[in-house]
């Protein structure tokens, strides 16, 4: 006959574990509910190829796309009064006013279900990044950086056909030139914090992407081994 002691002991014990189990799942939601959205910028030159390679990151590492780029075209779409500034400035080549695009970036941000981004094409400038982070209090996991030639830049965007107006080469490098002026500074900062993750982009399209992958599990491992830090301190 079994010891009625040793039946109770195991019961208790059953039902320990089922309560520890319970709490545990229930404290893991509050955890990531009260996340702060996890970003990465991607500041590259126009034609490095970000968009070739923004459709896997998302398949491959659950994050939504934010093209600044994309959301601005969108104004100007729309007919507000900000959209015919915004494409104005377009034309001539130099950057939108940093609280237009935090504001529309904000609200993409807010209006989406997922907590982590691929922010592309900002910040473009030191002042762009400065007040992204003052306004959101958002800091980027990393900055993803393809680099490639001017040149070669260049035949790409030339070469795509895409319709967009401002792929023609008097805008083009204007595009180039405020770029070399106004977005390295901020590529500069990144890379003095070691959060710079530079890429050869003049490489063939799936190498490209195996080098990204590559950068994109190791950020995904350690955010996993801080996430458990943080759960069992």
């Amino acid at each position: 006959m079994d010891d009625p002691h040793y039946n109770l002991l195991e019961f208790l014990r059953l039902l320990w574990g089922l309560l520890w189990m319970l709490q545990t799942r229930k404290q893991m939601e509050e955890h990531q509910s009260t996340r702060s959205p996890l970003s990465l910028f991607w500041v590259s030159g126009p034609g490095s190829g970000k968009g070739t390679q923004c459709a896997n990151i998302v398949e491959h590492f659950g994050y939504t796309h934010l093209s600044a780029g994309d959301l601005l075209r969108a104004e100007i779409k729309s007919g507000s009064e900000n959209g015919t500034m915004i494409q104005n400035m377009i034309k001539e080549g130099k950057i939108v006013p940093s609280e237009v695009t935090i504001k529309l970036l904000k609200r993409a941000i807010e209006e989406n279900g997922n907590d982590k981004f691929l922010i592309d094409g900002f910040p473009r400038n030191e002042e762009n990044r400065a007040a992204f982070e003052s306004v959101t209090g958002v800091q980027p996991e990393f900055v993803l950086f393809f680099d490639c030639s001017e040149e070669e830049m260049e035949k790409r965007l030339l070469g795509r056909n895409q319709g967009r107006e401002d792929d023609n080469i008097e805008t083009i490098r204007k595009r180039f030139k405020v770029y070399m002026e106004s977005s390295l500074p901020v590529i500069e900062y990144y890379s003095a914090k070691g959060k710079v993750k530079k890429i050869d982009a003049t490489r063939p399209v799936g190498e490209v992407f195996e080098a990204v992958k590559a950068i994109f599990t190791k950020a995904w491992l350690d955010e996993a081994c801080v996430s458990s830090l943080d759960f069992f301190p």
